[in-house]
């Protein structure tokens, strides 16, 4: 292993599913955990945002439909720069974007102006997801599954632990004093932790342009046209998942029950997402990413469904445990299937492609929702939206694994 001194040089092949690997992975899972709050504070702050600016709920949404712009842009453009700097620049840039975001959506005048503060807070979450699972998978080869799977769980522990944090401080400081305080905290924190992931991954093979990987797979479909694919069922699974995910504080306070619990529901959405996202990626190292990507696309429809059937507080809990525990793994499986698919150089950008039409989907499915409950007035027709983007993900998926697939001997 590289002494300190060397900190920032690339690493040997020795260092691959070392120890120094795993503490890695744990600084990713840290950092990540901070940084993705850019995904979830919104979703506790929509109802007290919404009463300040004296807006309709489908108005509302739009910050955070920026959020996922800003988040599936940055995330391309932080891939780009992991690719060819490494993992510290895209979390130091990210870290400075989340406070300047913060802040400036803190102190807002208007919706507007709030809205395109929390789309820079987008662009800055971006750098601890995306990037950091692109990083740890250059660390992993046998294990890369459960390691990818764990780097992806800073996402969902985020959403576990800062919604009923960010509930609380809503309640007893106000929404603005609370965003600019998760502003300060994101980059005192994470700018101390990346240090420690100054070493470069190992070197891989050089490959030629648009050539794929030794032992990386083919499924007789051009690479440009399996992103087609990936990229539309990205959108389709996440406009699918964004309907709880997004809107549960505010459809609990609608029946009555009252922010808090939503907030409570998320928290333990979330949660149970963290156990699903580890299960799928032991799942993928036996069985791929592809097939573990069906499954938990089939269970999210399924949990969608329950949504129609049942609204009573404690079947709400049930079910939106169950909601994460269905659909956690489904965008870490992605970033296995791109480095499946495709060549490892390329594998941040691409990634960030894929994880772009994610948040599309989820940008797309928030808004939709809102707008679909103005027109209707209850939640029961976005279930029903959801449940059919779910099958248009589902449809996409099916196909790629039913087609014959064979592993390349040669670069």
């Amino acid at each position: 292993m590289t002494s300190n001194a060397n900190a920032g040089a690339r690493a040997s092949s020795a260092d691959i599913e070392s120890a120094y690997a795993w503490t890695r992975l744990a600084v990713a899972l840290a950092i990540g955990t901070i940084g993705s709050v850019g995904m979830w504070s919104f979703v506790v702050a929509l109802p007290a945002v919404q009463a300040d600016f004296g807006v309709a709920r489908g108005d509302a949404s739009l910050p955070f439909a920026l959020t996922m712009i800003g988040f599936g842009g940055g995330g391309i453009l932080m891939g780009r720069l992991a690719d060819r700097f490494g993992i510290v620049v895209p979390v130091v840039l990210g870290a400075m974007l989340l406070a300047t975001g913060y802040v400036l959506s803190g102190m807002a005048g208007n919706l507007w102006q709030f809205a395109l503060a929390q789309g820079l807070i987008g662009i800055g979450s971006s750098g601890s997801f995306g990037p950091l699972m692109t990083d740890i998978s250059h660390w992993f080869t046998r294990r890369r599954g459960i390691a990818v799977a764990l780097a992806s769980c800073g996402n969902y522990l985020s959403g576990a632990i800062w919604p009923p944090i960010i509930q609380y401080f809503i309640s007893t400081d106000g929404w603005r004093t609370t965003q600019i305080s998760i502003g300060v905290i994101c980059i005192v924190t994470m700018l101390p932790l990346v240090l420690a992931m100054r070493r470069r991954p190992p070197a891989h093979p050089v490959i030629a342009p648009g050539a794929r990987a030794i032992g990386s797979r083919s499924i007789g479909i051009s690479p440009n046209a399996l992103m087609a694919l990936l990229f539309v069922a990205g959108i389709a699974c996440c406009v699918a998942m964004s309907m709880p995910q997004v809107h549960i504080v505010a459809y609990c306070g609608d029946l009555g029950y009252g922010p808090a619990r939503g907030a409570e529901m998320l928290s333990a959405m979330l949660g149970f997402g963290l156990i699903s996202r580890v299960a799928a990626g032991f799942i993928a190292d036996r069985i791929g990413g592809m097939a573990t990507l069906l499954i938990s696309s089939v269970l999210q429809g399924a949990a969608l469904f329950l949504y129609l059937l049942f609204d009573g507080l404690a079947s709400l809990y049930v079910i939106s445990a169950l909601f994460g525990l269905f659909q956690g793994g489904i965008v870490p499986m992605y970033a296995i299937i791109v480095r499946e698919y495709f060549s490892p150089g390329e594998a941040g950008t691409r990634l960030g492609v894929v994880l772009m039409a994610t948040l599309l989907g989820m940008a797309l499915g928030g808004w939709m929702s809102g707008v679909i409950f103005d027109v209707t007035g209850s939640y029961q027709a976005a279930f029903l939206n959801g449940l059919a983007w779910n099958l248009v993900n589902v449809s996409i998926v099916l196909w790629l694994l039913m087609r014959p697939t064979q592993r390349l001997a040669t670069a």
